[in-house]
């Protein structure tokens, strides 16, 4: 699993009974809808957003569409505020009332409606969404040079191990036992994930391409104004 125990996707939090009735990435290109979620050029958060919504419009438009840098322009302009984090994020959504949709992690937005009252705020799980996984290794030099080997590989095995996977199941990520997936398959909504490598090829070409100085973040946010 790429040395991942634990993954996510991108979801949407909305106000209670979603008033703008929200469904999918194509319902965030409305013009009476605002978005709220970090900005990809400071935010792993925010890089992950940008990608699941433009490699959703990939999908349905084919690869070097015009139409997609159409679409993420348009659902770029709708942003109320880039926040610098999820954190920031949340904060101008919950607290300041900003924006009709908050986007973030799976795991993040369900941790967010529990915290601010599940009463008052609906997830939605696109079914088209990006695979964000959460890899974890040891770091020899490290291990070796503090004596802490043995209890490194004891803690990536516990990782692994049905307590650990339903610990982290607990806390809204999706995990790699199957056992323990099955058992919460009513808390996390079916989902066709693709990887950043397969759409956009590898993060140093994402980074170049998309988030660096002058790239298409950049490109299509000065088009947008």
């Amino acid at each position: 699993n790429n040395s991942s125990p634990y993954y996510s996707t991108m979801a949407f939090l909305v106000r209670k009974g979603n008033p703008k009735q929200i469904k999918d990435w194509d319902s965030l290109l409305r013009d009476d809808v605002k978005i709220v979620f970090p900005n990809p050029k400071t935010s792993g958060n925010g890089r992950y957003t940008y990608l699941a919504a433009e490699g959703f419009w990939q999908q349905k438009n084919g690869k070097n569409s015009a139409k997609t840098q159409e679409q993420m322009k348009k659902f770029l302009s709708n942003v109320a505020v880039f926040d610098t984090g999820g954190r920031g994020a949340t904060t101008s959504f919950i607290d300041r009332g900003l924006g009709d949709v908050l986007i973030s992690f799976e795991s993040e937005v369900n941790n967010i409606r529990n915290e601010y009252g599940a009463d008052d705020y609906d997830v939605i799980v696109p079914a088209s969404n990006i695979l964000a996984e959460f890899p974890v290794a040891r770091v020899d030099k490290n291990t070796e040079k503090n004596g802490t080997q043995a209890v490194a590989d004891a803690y990536l095995t516990f990782l692994y191990s049905p307590a650990a996977q339903t610990k982290m199941a607990q806390f809204n990520y999706r995990v790699t036992d199957p056992d323990v997936m099955a058992a919460n398959k009513g808390h996390f909504p079916p989902v066709t994930l693709f990887k950043v490598e397969d759409q956009f090829g590898s993060w140093s070409e994402v980074m170049t391409s998309r988030f660096n100085s002058g790239g298409e973040f950049d490109t299509l946010m000065a088009q947008g104004r």
